[in-house]
């Protein structure tokens, strides 16, 4: 509830975050990285895959809590380290909120379809208004990536030593959620890279964090 809060306190600078959205999009152009216009119009022309695109957006979270309940109550090795990891992870990228709210592409890059607030399973369009309270303008970086790596992280922990096949087969979770917050609009290539440079420095900063604890 804090992390919510303390998130939506975050979105309210509407022209920095267009600002920012237009730097961001021209250095992938010069990267040759700016994907999300083509992406999003190849998902808009594949109805099929629509309405699966936008569940699997809408409710990444599911996994998220079933992984943090399991490891609590049957890997307690394991969540410690995911506990310290997701409490350097949380705060960070508020901090990054903070300093450089961002709009999604389907506020700053023309052309793009809104996917899934065209298709809401929940029979309201909350995804463009901008009334709610909700922090519409932090793309950077994309938390449903970087959640969504953590439960993978937190699943390959418990599965590395038992079942190292199931561990890797994890990771298919955030690979997909990258390809789903491309396509539908929501997030650029380099937001990715952002939640991927977050949960690596998190794991980073849980790792030395681990060792000073154990040391005399």
């Amino acid at each position: 509830m804090l992390f919510s809060w303390l998130h939506n306190r975050a979105g309210t600078d509407v022209a920095a975050a267009t600002a920012h959205a237009q730097a961001l999009q021209s250095i992938e152009r010069s990267l040759h990285l700016d994907i999300e216009l083509a992406a999003n119009q190849w998902l808009a022309e594949r109805p099929a895959l629509i309405q699966a695109a936008a569940l699997y957006y809408r409710l990444y979270y599911l996994p998220l809590i079933g992984v943090l309940l399991w490891v609590l109550f049957a890997r307690a090795d394991v969540y410690p380290k995911v506990r310290r990891t997701f409490v350097v992870m949380a705060p960070l990228a508020l901090l990054i909120f903070w300093l450089l709210p961002m709009s999604p592409p389907r506020f700053a890059l023309p052309g793009i379809v809104d996917i899934v607030a065209q298709h809401d399973l929940f029979g309201n369009d909350t995804s463009r208004d901008l009334t709610t309270g909700q922090n519409h303008f932090s793309a950077m970086p994309s938390l449903h990536v970087g959640w969504s790596a953590l439960c993978a992280y937190t699943a390959w922990l418990a599965l590395r030593d038992k079942h190292p096949r199931f561990g890797l087969l994890v990771w298919l979770f955030p690979i997909v959620m990258v390809a789903v917050v491309i396509t539908t609009g929501n997030h650029y290539v380099l937001d990715v890279v952002g939640s991927v440079l977050l949960l690596i420095i998190s794991i980073a900063a849980t790792t030395v964090w681990n060792r000073w604890r154990r040391s005399p």
